[in-house]
């Protein structure tokens, strides 16, 4: 199950779901608001918060750890820091250094509790979130299904404090819409509805929503909120190349052969996009991205040759 919820079908949703359950539990610096709450907003360093837009807004990874570095030295009492430093160690497939920041986002989270009940335990399920995630790829699953329980129980607490919070929405939403696609007794339509009406903020909110269609195989409506999300942040890499992988889905069968020539030569504009800054995105973006951006090429070369 904890795997369930750190892998969806495609390496570049797995890699946005584990990056914002840790990213998506605060906001941005004092000085500039936060972009989740219109009321009683929370302040946070300027480097995590530099650390936050350099992920979602640019997708440069590169630039991300750089600044986790200096917020880590210099706002080490701001768990964001550390469930960020876990999530990309992750994405680097460096699990012990993944074990030892989950460890001290629980730490940091627990001492934020009493002063932000909301955020404290929230923060407290993304840290036993990613524990599991580290005992499910180093000891099996075993393990991992009590860290899965006290992820839902901190989670209830949150909820508990402020249940049309939007940053608990928007990490409800996610682990909502996982489960509903990977689960076949699970309906998506609640998770959708409670992410549409309570999350924030929209950038996100679009790329989630983009990917969770995209695995329900709802092309038409997932490509209306990818472009929403290109819209907020046109230059990111990870946001292209899920744009073209949607147009690569609407571009083949249902038994995957490509059979669109115009769908495919878009998707194949999307990936090269990417690809200009793949070197910026983690292993487990570069990987696929250059497997899909090689795999299309070659589509529309059969389909050139063969239209019939």
């Amino acid at each position: 199950m904890i795997d369930r919820l750190i892998k969806s079908q495609t390496a570049s949703f797995s890699l946005s779901v584990v990056c914002t359950v840790a990213l998506s539990m605060w906001g941005s610096p004092s000085w500039a608001g936060d972009p989740f709450r219109s009321s009683n907003p929370r302040p946070i360093g300027d480097k995590t918060e530099a650390a936050f837009e350099a992920v979602f807004h640019k997708g440069n990874y590169i630039e991300a750890e750089k600044y986790l570095q200096q917020a880590i030295a210099t706002e080490g009492d701001e768990p964001l820091a550390h469930a960020m430093k876990a999530s990309l160690a992750y994405a680097e497939g460096d699990f012990e250094t993944m074990r030892v920041y989950a460890g001290k986002t629980l730490s940091a989270a627990e001492k934020l509790t009493p002063k932000d009940p909301l955020r404290g335990n929230l923060y407290q399920a993304v840290g036993h979130f990613l524990e599991g995630a580290y005992t499910f790829k180093t000891k099996g699953p075993l393990g991992a299904v009590d860290k899965l329980q006290k992820v839902f129980d901190y989670l209830e607490l949150a909820e508990k404090v402020s249940p049309s919070d939007p940053e608990l929405n928007l990490l409800k939403g996610y682990l909502d819409l996982i489960l509903s696609v990977n689960l076949p007794f699970s309906s998506p339509e609640d998770a959708i509805s409670r992410f549409e009406k309570y999350a924030a903020p929209d950038y996100m909110v679009n790329r989630a929503l983009a990917a969770a269609y995209r695995d329900l195989k709802q092309y038409d409506t997932a490509m209306k909120y990818i472009d929403q999300a290109l819209k907020d942040s046109p230059d990111n890499p990870e946001i292209q190349y899920l744009k073209g992988q949607l147009l690569r889905k609407k571009g083949r069968t249902k038994d995957g052969k490509p059979q669109d020539l115009v769908l495919l030569k878009e998707a194949y504009t999307y990936f090269e996009k990417a690809m200009i800054k793949v070197d910026q995105l983690p292993d487990g973006l570069q990987i696929p991205l250059r497997h899909d951006y090689r795999v299309v090429q070659d589509e529309i070369a059969q389909l050139a040759s063969n239209p019939n």
